[in-house]
């Protein structure tokens, strides 16, 4: 196993095979090793900078139907809300009084956003906050629409492939939704000079290790600007409410297996890992993550948009959503700056 990760870390690759092998034969002490690898090749980068991203999460309307999702649109029992154009502007420029300098407007594929109103809202942020990134997540569209959005001024786009292999994204995803069209929209965002982000969920339904390695070789090739892992939680209202969460532990270690593999990537430590533990943000810092994600959306709307059960942060306000964070980011010896947190190019 130490000569797999010298490996890693030294040529940031390895066969599918040596990455399944990598996960199925992980021990404590590997997992001990891989971590200090991974805040090694971090620090040398970024410091023990933490950047942080204002989440605003614009709407709970969706018109997928994704086995694994709170928002899906089978489930009748989700209070459905959709933020109005100054609502969301209202909360970047509370965010930037708060230090912010990414806005990530989040949200189910709501036809109600095209590209007039979405772009509109595009422009009239970058104008009063010409010196802060605008991060898209709003699900697949069109070349034509990611090209229209970063003209407005988009400069980020976070689309997960969920996974690299098309028989498992076949049972997460009913018969519409086609595996081909997420990968090339992905392509498409690469093309037209996004930063681009990707991720995975890490225990959900059916995966096997292999998928993962799977996804690890997938990263390596695609080399994302940013990716967004984190574990799976199911959801009382959806087909997949009687399986089994994903765990911090794995969530972790392929977090410090990414930086060996793309060290510069923007590397988030999501909610979803501070769901399944208390601390799971902390640890994500701690294995190599350098990114998270304090919710800037008005308190009322927090709890409606429930991807998955349980989810933390849904009453704070975004002051003190940002100082807890802050706190507990200087407790482990990192700190939170006030920066728009671009991918550094050549870093190594």
């Amino acid at each position: 196993m130490r000569e797999i990760l010298q490996k890693l870390a030294e040529t940031h690759s390895l066969s599918v095979d040596e990455y399944e092998r990598l996960i199925s034969e992980r021990t404590d002490e590997s997992s001990r090793l891989l971590r200090e690898l991974a805040v090694k090749v971090r620090r040398k980068i970024y410091g023990n900078k933490v950047y942080i991203r204002g989440l605003i999460e614009i709407s709970n309307i969706c018109k997928n139907d994704c086995y694994y999702c709170g928002i899906r649109r089978s489930n009748k029992n989700c209070e459905r809300y959709r933020l109005k154009a100054d609502e969301i502007l209202a909360c970047c420029d509370e965010g930037y009084r708060l230090g912010f300098r990414t806005f990530v407007l989040q949200g189910g594929e709501d036809s109600y956003f095209d590209d007039d109103t979405l772009g509109g809202i595009v422009r009239d942020i970058k104008a009063s906050h010409s010196d802060c990134a605008v991060t898209l997540s709003m699900g697949e569209r069109s070349r034509s629409s990611y090209e229209y959005l970063r003209a407005c001024g988009a400069d980020r786009y976070l689309l997960r492939h969920e996974t690299a292999n098309r028989e498992h994204y076949e049972r997460l995803h009913p018969s519409e939704m086609s595996y081909d069209k997420r990968m090339e929209c992905l392509r498409v965002l690469r093309e037209l000079g996004y930063q681009v982000g990707c991720g995975m969920m890490i225990g959900s339904p059916f995966q096997t290790v292999r998928h993962l390695a799977e996804d690890l070789k997938f990263l390596e090739t695609f080399k994302p600007d940013m990716c967004g892992i984190g574990p799976f939680v199911p959801h009382a209202e959806t087909v997949f409410r009687n399986y089994p969460a994903g765990t911090a532990e794995l969530t972790c270690y392929l977090l410090s297996v990414i930086r060996l593999i793309l060290p510069t990537v923007l590397l988030p430590a999501t909610t979803a890992l501070g769901t399944v533990d208390p601390v799971g943000r902390e640890k994500g810092i701690m294995s190599g993550a350098n990114v998270v994600m304090p919710n800037l959306s008005p308190v009322n709307v927090r709890k409606k948009y429930e991807l998955y059960d349980n989810k933390i942060c849904t009453g704070e306000e975004s002051a003190q959503c940002r100082e807890c964070l802050s706190e507990r980011m200087k407790k482990i010896g990192y700190k939170i700056v006030v920066d728009r947190g671009d991918v550094i190019i050549n870093g190594i």
